[in-house]
């Protein structure tokens, strides 16, 4: 694959999907992870799955052939993560979904580098580059794949997650100020709510809601924090200062 082509596959972040971009999509992970000799994913945000390209670092960890799973979290990669890592990673990907998805579409063209450190198959301590990409369905503000690179750090950089311009090089930190308006002041404020334990039915008494709006305000919770039960609901939203 030439350069021209893989400057291409690259550019398709910021554009639209059709049918031939989905398979240029896979062919340019496959491709990346065979020049770069890098781990990466590529997820179906509709589909809800994800697909492993194993690179020659993929080895450093133990993961071996190419892999499917029914999650857009990749669990076997994320498993030789630490816990306080994992938060980060999951963290910061959150915040760069909602600034991202706020950006109009044409300016769009800005990827995640987060630094993590993986623990490698025989125990020793792996400084990783993780760099994640957005692409968006063709005349559509719905994000369809996210794909991740995992490889060696090779530089250092201030703080644990930039937002890098593709464009300009430019970066810049990655901070809770990027997702003030992740919740609206009613999610928030029933997340809150749900964090000091009350139930439905008595959070719909004292806001003066029916039990089918604060349901819907709870999913929309979910959704929007990418969790899937209460409790994560309320760690995430205490670690991005939502509550």
């Amino acid at each position: 694959m030439s350069k021209k082509e893989i400057e291409y596959l690259m550019s398709v972040q910021s554009a639209g999907l059709d049918s031939k971009t989905d398979t240029d999509i896979i062919n340019y992970c496959r491709t990346m992870a065979l020049i770069e000799n890098a781990l990466v994913v590529v997820s179906d945000m509709v589909g809800k799955t994800s697909r492993i390209f194993p690179g020659g670092f993929a080895d450093r960890l133990g993961l071996e052939a190419c892999q499917h799973e029914n999650s857009i979290w990749e669990t076997t990669i994320l498993s030789h993560l630490p816990e306080s890592e994992l938060d980060v990673k999951i963290i910061s990907e959150l915040k760069f979904y909602h600034y991202i998805k706020n950006r109009p579409k044409s300016k769009r063209d800005y990827y995640l580098l987060t630094k993590l450190r993986f623990t490698g198959c025989n125990g020793e301590i792996i400084k990783t580059a993780h760099r994640m990409f957005y692409v968006y369905e063709r005349d559509s503000q719905r994000i369809r794949y996210a794909v991740c690179i995992y490889a060696p750090l090779t530089f250092d950089f201030k703080g644990r997650s930039v937002i890098v311009n593709s464009i300009t090089g430019v970066h810049e930190e990655l901070t809770s100020t990027y997702v003030p308006n992740i919740l609206s002041n009613r999610e928030r404020q029933v997340l809150s709510m749900i964090a000091e334990g009350r139930k439905s039915a008595e959070i719909a008494e004292l806001l003066n809601l029916s039990i089918h709006t604060v349901s819907r305000h709870r999913q929309e919770i979910l959704s929007k924090l990418q969790v899937k039960n209460s409790i994560d609901a309320c760690c995430m939203g205490r670690s991005l200062e939502l509550i």
